[in-house]
């Protein structure tokens, strides 16, 4: 393998590193968001301290899907 191959796999595999990284955090901050909503049921705080959450997940969503897409997972 020359040197610019290893190169090119240590930065996939760096790239899928951080790709498992933002799955976790997304899968963490689901859970968070649940927690909140349980313990704040039928109150307008669950919202209130959800709602940034909810946005860093989507921002995750988007981050994730650059990485489906350069390593073709999904369909």
């Amino acid at each position: 393998m020359n040197s610019f191959e290893n190169n090119s796999t240590e930065y996939d595999n760096f790239e899928f590193n951080n790709y498992k990284s933002l799955v976790s955090a997304e899968i963490e901050l689901i859970q968070r968001v649940f927690e909140i909503r349980q313990n704040f049921l039928n109150s307008s705080d669950s919202e209130h301290l959800a709602e940034p959450i909810l946005e860093r997940i989507s921002k995750i969503k988007s981050e994730k899907l650059i990485f489906e897409q350069k390593f073709n997972l999904i369909d």
